[in-house]
């Protein structure tokens, strides 16, 4: 930054204050700048010189006697004050510079809701302002602890390219900001040593975790300063923010379709839990206790001769609706639809209290729903037999490495399938470990002891009375 003797002289106070300095002494003096140029007074060869400094370096001198020292120390004094006023105005300018694009840039940032564009964004942003042929965005992966290039710009794509690979692969090499004005003497670009005149170099960082990264390069003759440095990395902190923003808005989005889908097999509150929960192991498989609950309409294959298949499909959905609501107003799980049959769980994924007791009260409210259904068609043809039972059953993602299903596999299934199809038109059936928890809370008929198919051993049977 340079600083204009002649300019401080034109100034009426220091003119004045030089003038009365030399009617005071009757001293000849003449003053010279850098340059050699005699900007005040006539020179004489023979007079010696004494230096105006700034920041110890001669900017002019002042030619005359002993006085012309005095002269010479109130210029410098005035050469410094100007220096320290430009640079503290340069100073403001840039910090003024810097916050309007932080500004500028965080309110683009703002809009943007997907990590490449945002990449885009930044780099145009930086590239502009400090001035670069090309550049490059990485992204890093915490999780798989890998990076990847997300995006380029400038004048040389395939240099950013390859120079965006190249650290992508080696990040830890890259920890910090750093400036290189040397690339010909530096062992980390030797094939690049051609192509590349300066390159600067900032971390995506989000306390101590990396991100990413953003790199600015020039193939032209430049040579970047520590500003151009603190900017970038004014930039990459910025951009860092916005990325954990963006990556928080995915998770979510996500967290949300998780859980829309879930919300189709087992109530909202259960699918929330299932979110919520820290179990890694929640959905992988493993024994649990279940309730296991199955309903089945009575008749349903003579029912659909009666109906085209378009109209009883609507109808079953209507049916469907509604015992599924029930069943997720009691915290079960809905496991599959087979044909007309409903199967459900109670304890699965999420752990949940007295199972039995809200198996039962979810029977009883299908079959009371079932009876309010508006559509008098239902009411009228559609009447459900209802098998509960509990017990120990693996659950877990069951079936192929190309399909898997979240379901229940077990000797209780299979007596919950059994007390279903035991059942008549309206009646709940429970075994009798069903029965053991909840008799203090629903009243019962004992059916008896009951040989059903595919079981050698006999089992109890109870009829709930509601």
């Amino acid at each position: 930054m340079k600083v204009k003797l002649k300019r401080i002289l034109a100034r009426p106070e220091v003119s004045s204050l030089l003038g009365e300095m030399l009617k005071l002494t009757e001293t000849p003096i003449c003053i010279v700048d850098g340059g050699g140029n005699c900007l005040l007074g006539d020179r004489d060869g023979s007079a010696t010189a004494h230096p105006i400094l700034l920041r110890g370096e001669p900017v002019g001198w002042v030619e005359g006697p002993e006085m012309a020292a005095t002269a010479a120390s109130l210029l410098s004094y005035l050469v410094e004050r100007e220096w320290e006023c430009k640079t503290l105005a340069n100073e403001t300018l840039e910090r003024y510079k810097e916050i309007n694009l932080l500004y500028r840039v965080s309110e683009k940032l703002s809009a943007v809701l997907d990590l490449q564009s945002l990449a885009r964004l930044v780099l145009e942003e930086a590239m502009q302002v400090i001035g670069a042929t090309g550049g490059f965005a990485i992204s890093c992966d915490e999780e798989t602890q890998t990076c990847e290039t997300i995006a380029i710009a400038g004048e040389t794509p395939d240099i950013s390219r390859h120079l965006g690979e190249k650290i992508a692969t080696s990040i830890p090499q890259f920890g910090r900001p750093e400036i290189v004005n040397d690339i010909a003497s530096d062992g980390r670009f030797l094939s690049f040593n051609s192509e590349i005149s300066a390159f600067l170099f900032s971390p995506l960082k989000n306390y101590d975790r990396i991100l990413g990264a953003l790199g600015l390069l020039s193939s032209r003759e430049v040579a970047y300063t520590a500003s151009d440095l603190k900017l970038l990395t004014a930039i990459a902190s910025q951009a860092a923010n916005a990325i954990e923003n963006i990556r928080f808005y995915e998770y979510r989005l996500q967290e949300e379709r998780i859980k829309a889908n879930l919300e189709r097999y087992m109530s909202p509150q259960l699918a929330r839990a299932v979110i919520d929960s820290k179990e890694e192991n929640l959905l992988k498989n493993c024994k649990k206790n279940l309730v296991i609950l199955f309903s089945d309409i009575r008749n349903f294959t003579s029912k659909c001769e009666e109906l085209q298949p378009e109209k009883m499909v609507e109808y079953l959905n209507i049916y469907f609706e509604s015992m599924v609501n029930v069943i997720f107003d009691h915290g079960g799980t809905v496991n599959k639809f087979v044909g007309d049959m409903i199967v459900c769980m109670f304890g699965a994924p999420a752990s949940l209290e007295e199972c039995e007791k809200r198996a039962i009260e979810a029977a009883i409210g299908m079959q009371a729903r079932l009876k309010t259904i508006p559509n008098d068609w239902i009411r009228e043809n559609f009447r459900t037999g209802i098998g509960i039972s509990s017990g120990e059953v693996v659950v877990g993602n069951i079936g192929s490495p190309h399909h898997v299903d979240y379901t229940a596999i077990g000797d209780q299934v299979n007596v919950a399938s059994r007390l279903q199809s035991l059942a008549k038109g309206g009646q709940i059936l429970a075994g009798r470990s069903i029965y053991d928890a909840t008799r203090h809370h629903f009243n019962f008929r004992e059916v008896g002891i009951v040989k059903v198919k595919g079981k050698k051993n006999k089992i109890e049977v109870f009829e709930v009375l509601y």
